[in-house]
């Protein structure tokens, strides 16, 4: 299994009500098999024999039925100091999660959810950026003046603002959109080396939409997954549609999870 750099993304799971439902969904998805937890509520998600995420049994009601993402970390408590410094909250200070590593939970400044990994035996994703593997996430805010500076600050991300075509935008603020991404500490910043990115919640949203990140997963055909997904009893949040890097969709499942599907430019027809 690769290591991941420090601030990576590296692993995705899922909370959900029915956890044999979920398995039903994304199974018929993305062609995913799974392993159990060992007698524990979640399941490991392969896809053609890789570890690519995982569905868990939500302890709590209450929980939001949703995706989260885990950035790694080589030193989890001083990742979680950085984060009460520069204004984000901890959920869930550091816990060991078996031998597999030690995990902790954050909000940023603007309120949006995030997990952390350190790992030990488990690094994270053994696929990725192939069809029916995670490819890229980004956090939805309303507060970019304050999420900004926190997950540079964090995670050392440069970033790169790019206007609505996708390219690089000057160095003029007043040129400056609502979409941001984000490269690591050490790269140059640009869509070449970007890890994840920051888009912004606007007033066309309702109020009460929170802060969030939204994980996308790679496929072959963006439009044909769509009409699967409501197939398997879920539905289309965002109709599938052209961007720089390929043909994405929103989709929500049969629990009502958000997540995202990209087809990317060079698997288009």
């Amino acid at each position: 299994m690769a290591a991941f750099a420090h601030s990576a993304p590296c692993w995705v799971d899922v909370q959900l009500s029915d956890l044999e439902a979920g398995k039903r969904f994304y199974g018929g998805l993305f062609g995913w098999t799974f392993r159990a937890g060992d007698g524990m509520p979640f399941a490991d998600a392969l896809s053609g024999g890789r570890l690519v995420a995982a569905l868990a049994a939500k302890k709590d009601g209450r929980m939001p039925t949703a995706w989260g993402v885990y950035f790694a970390t080589d030193d989890i408590r001083a990742t979680v100091a950085a984060i009460r410094e520069h204004g984000g909250q901890i959920i869930t200070d550091p816990v060991r999660a078996g031998q597999a590593g030690i995990v902790a939970q954050a909000a940023d400044p603007g309120g949006a959810v995030f997990g952390l990994w350190q790992p030990e035996e488990r690094e994270g994703f053994e696929k990725q950026n192939e069809p029916g593997s995670f490819c890229w996430t980004e956090v939805h805010t309303r507060q970019p003046e304050k999420v900004d500076p926190f997950y540079e600050k964090v995670f050392g991300f440069r970033g790169t603002d790019l206007d609505e075509a996708g390219n690089d935008v000057s160095g003029d603020a007043e040129a400056l959109v609502d979409f941001r991404m984000w490269s690591p500490e050490g790269a140059e910043p640009g869509p070449d080396t970007a890890v994840g990115g920051r888009s912004v919640i606007t007033d066309a949203f309702p109020a009460e939409l929170p802060s969030y990140f939204l994980t996308y997963f790679t496929v072959a055909d963006c439009d044909a997954a769509a009409e699967l997904a409501v197939q398997l009893g879920g539905r289309v949040s965002a109709p599938p549609f052209d961007i720089p890097y390929g043909r994405m969709a929103a989709l929500v499942d049969d629990q009502g999870a958000l997540f995202a599907v990209l087809q990317p430019s060079e698997l288009l027809p």
